[in-house]
């Protein structure tokens, strides 16, 4: 059951994905050339959301583990809220404030994970390296289009 909450929290997250699409608006950006294809962004995000779900389960079973848990609600939250920062609203610098806030949560939220558990610490890993290139692209993107 416990897992089935954290997955409809990620569930939550997902859906301003479908609310708030990229749509015309982001095909007309100027657009680094490591931007990823289309196709790729809801194939990681299902990844992404489902490794949380497990991770969140797993943290929720290691006594001590109430910081990471803390830090993986709050990154849920800057989470759901880029999307419609960025998508919704087209604001590029402040959806890049929220998405540095992100890495900065889920950096530390795996660096203690580790700590409790590596197997979760890796779980959380893939989250972490594909923020780094959300953040470049949500940087660029700004950058070049401002």
């Amino acid at each position: 059951m416990t897992f089935f909450i954290f997955l409809l929290a990620c569930a939550a997250a997902a859906s301003t994905g479908v609310i708030f699409k990229p749509g015309a608006w982001y095909a007309a950006l100027v657009k680094p050339s490591f931007t990823p294809p289309n196709w790729a962004f809801p194939l990681a995000w299902t990844l992404i959301y489902l490794l949380l779900a497990w991770a969140g389960y797993r943290l929720s079973l290691i006594p001590g583990s109430q910081t990471v848990l803390a830090l993986w609600a709050a990154q849920i939250a800057l989470n759901t809220l880029w999307t419609p920062v960025f998508f919704g609203a087209h604001q590029l610098l402040a959806g890049m404030v929220i998405i540095v806030l992100l890495w900065i949560t889920v950096a530390a939220m795996v660096a203690l994970a580790v700590r409790l558990d590596l197997i979760t610490g890796l779980i959380l890993f893939p989250y972490l390296a594909w923020l780094c290139v959300a953040a470049a692209l949500n940087f660029s993107i700004w950058r070049n289009n401002r």
